[in-house]
């Protein structure tokens, strides 16, 4: 009997100590790995390729990054400037061209980029190469990943837009003073002859009650997107067309525009027929929506 209790006490114990095994296995599984690279410091480009268009108004965050453990102490790192864009005729480098900073307990500095829209209806395209050619403290931190230096340069492309392309504010005026806008509206093209705007609801999505229709909402989709096609001299017509996201009980779009060469003004009278109004008549309205460059 005695052996028998003693066989049994040691299979529970050999039981018990594979389930701690198992559940410590478990836990350990469930744990968040961190993972530490200990190697060499470097730095590099996060990104050894961009593209935008000139059209593009916003700055541009080209960053370099300290790829090993943070120092304690600032990083100088100096990089030159190459390519077929043209340095302000096609952008322009803000701050100390040539040596971008990562900061004291950082690991990403940055070279702020604005592009110059010189757009001409030639759609060709240039580039920036960026090359990271040394850095400080050299004693502690080199430039480039392994030995083939892997990330020390990083190509931009600047691709050329058309005339009309870009980013923009819509305005609508909607009674008296006030007027309703929309930021960051893109209009595009890819044949510098037909656009697209990329969206049209400036306010429009209970338009119909600041003229005090008795109208259903416009709009059932939050960015409907609209064309128009350049006629060449400034004029713009607004071909018709359905839109995506109309309500029901409103016809196809048209109309037409102007476009301002001065400030680059973009002006569209959007002629809309309205079905079973009030009084159960058909109503047509002009709608002027004006895009200006931000």
């Amino acid at each position: 009997m005695r052996n028998k209790k003693y066989l049994f006490n040691g299979t529970v114990a050999v039981f018990f100590l594979l389930f701690m095994v198992a559940a410590g296995l478990g836990l350990a599984g469930c744990e968040e790995q961190v993972i530490v690279y200990d190697g060499p410091n470097f730095v590099r480009f996060s990104d050894t390729t961009l593209s935008y268009k000139e059209s593009y108004p916003k700055a541009i965050k080209i960053k370099v990054h300290n790829g090993g453990p943070i120092l304690n102490e600032s990083i100088n790192v100096s990089y030159t400037v190459g390519g077929t864009a043209r340095e302000g005729r096609d952008y322009r480098i803000e701050g100390n061209k040539g040596t971008v900073i990562i900061p004291l307990g950082q690991s990403f500095g940055e070279i702020t980029l604005y592009l110059l829209n010189n757009s001409n209806n030639i759609l060709e395209s240039s580039s920036i190469e960026f090359t990271l050619t040394s850095v400080s403290p050299s004693d502690k931190i080199k430039v480039g990943f392994g030995e083939g230096g892997l990330g020390t340069k990083m190509t931009f492309t600047i691709h050329d837009a058309c005339i009309m392309e870009g980013l923009f504010t819509g305005q609508l005026p909607v009674g008296g003073n006030r007027v309703y806008q929309v930021t960051d509206i893109d209009i595009a093209s890819s044949d510098c002859k037909r656009y697209t705007v990329s969206n049209i609801n400036i306010g429009l999505l209970g338009f119909p009650q600041f003229f005090n229709w008795d109208a259903p909402v416009g709009f059932e989709a939050e960015r409907p997107k609209l064309d128009f096609i350049d006629n060449g001299n400034n004029t713009l017509t607004i071909p018709p067309q359905a839109v995506s996201g109309l309500a029901s009980g409103y016809d196809t779009l048209s109309g037409t525009g102007v476009w301002n060469p001065l400030n680059k003004r973009i002006t569209l009278n959007i002629r809309w027929k309205i079905y079973r109004l009030a009084d159960g008549k058909d109503s047509v309205v002009t709608i002027p929506l004006t895009y200006i460059p931000q």
